[in-house]
């Protein structure tokens, strides 16, 4: 699919971000379609107009800053490392809620003696003594360096490799890596452990856009929101519940009035009443509220209290707000 106005949105083609973001993509209602696992384009039947492309992780962010996609999913850590500086490219949606990960030094196990960050920049002013460097194999450079620079580590030279980082230290061609660990267990499966202030930067996926790109075209840049629109509100449901209970009264005023009264469950607007029809025929109402996640089991517990009864929870599928932040940021 191709021609002005279809949005090309790059989507990891393997690796560790291809099954969860296809997950996430089905989760927001907007699943893709591919019809031929070799076929590196595929569609999102629920947004026509839009063509998904299926690139390397490595590659995403320089397709979407040179405008061969429009926008694209990938990893924080990526984007950062290979984003150009005051190039068209910015993040519009930051954290997407998956594949977290953590950019993190990893030095020898033999190595008892090194256990944190000062200690390494001791250890580089020893090999610069020796007259050698800290050699440090990783696949983030500009990351790495910065953050070397800014600990105090003045003294080392980066293998850049594309292959397995773990093994460097063992093959002899590093001393030391910096490579994305999930959990450490690789890591320490090859003998390398963790130091305190380690951790350069903690990473998950993002959603990245071209606003130069985008802004030439208003229907690229239309379907962009729409798209965005739909991601950033089923992001915004999970941070909310929508709870229900039965309560007795005279009037659906009478019953607002006494639950407005508790502000912590009066909702992110004020409750909503509805009567009920009982076959007891007094009066009953179904008092509907929406709050966080974090004030849930106590709007529960004080609906209670006030004389709530049947109370149901539930989560809504998605949020609009009044307006879509992440459309903003693609401008």
């Amino acid at each position: 699919m191709n021609g002005s106005g279809v949005l090309r949105l790059a989507v990891s083609s393997d690796g560790a971000l291809y099954e969860p973001t296809l997950a996430f993509l089905r989760d927001c209602g907007i699943g893709v379609r591919r019809t031929n696992q070799r076929r590196y384009t595929a569609e999102i039947p629920s947004l026509p107009g839009i063509s998904v492309l299926f690139q390397r992780g490595a590659d995403i962010t320089p397709k979407v800053e040179e405008g061969s996609a429009d926008i694209g999913i990938v990893g924080h850590d990526r984007y950062l490392e290979l984003s150009r500086e005051g190039g068209d490219t910015n993040v519009v949606i930051e954290s997407l809620g998956f594949g977290h990960c953590e950019l993190v030094v990893g030095v020898p196990d033999s190595w008892v003696d090194v256990t944190s960050l000062a200690d390494l920049v001791d250890l580089s002013v020893e090999f610069r003594q020796d007259g050698g460097d800290l050699r440090i194999a990783t696949k983030f450079p500009r990351l790495v360096e910065r953050f070397l620079l800014g600990s105090g580590i003045n003294f080392f030279s980066l293998v850049q490799s594309s292959g397995t980082l773990e093994a460097a230290p063992a093959m002899g061609f590093a001393d030391i890596i910096v490579d994305i660990t999930e959990s450490g267990t690789t890591m320490r499966e090859n003998r390398l452990k963790t130091i305190v202030g380690g951790s350069i930067m903690a990473s998950e996926a993002c959603l990245i856009g071209n606003r130069r790109v985008l802004a030439a075209d208003e229907k690229k840049l239309e379907r962009a929101r729409a798209l965005v629109d739909m991601i950033e509100a089923r992001l915004e449901s999970k941070e909310f519940y929508s709870i229900t209970a039965n309560m007795k009264g005279e009037a659906p005023e009478e019953v607002a009035n006494y639950v407005l009264a508790h502000g912590d469950i009066s909702g992110l607007r004020g409750p909503t009443i509805s009567k009920v029809y009982s076959q007891d025929g007094q009066g009953w109402y179904a008092v509907t509220v929406i709050v966080e996640r974090d004030k849930l089991l106590g709007a529960v517990d004080l609906l209670r209290q006030i004389g709530g009864s049947s109370v149901t929870v539930s989560q809504p599928n998605y949020v609009f707000q009044s307006q879509c932040q992440a459309h903003s940021r693609l401008t």
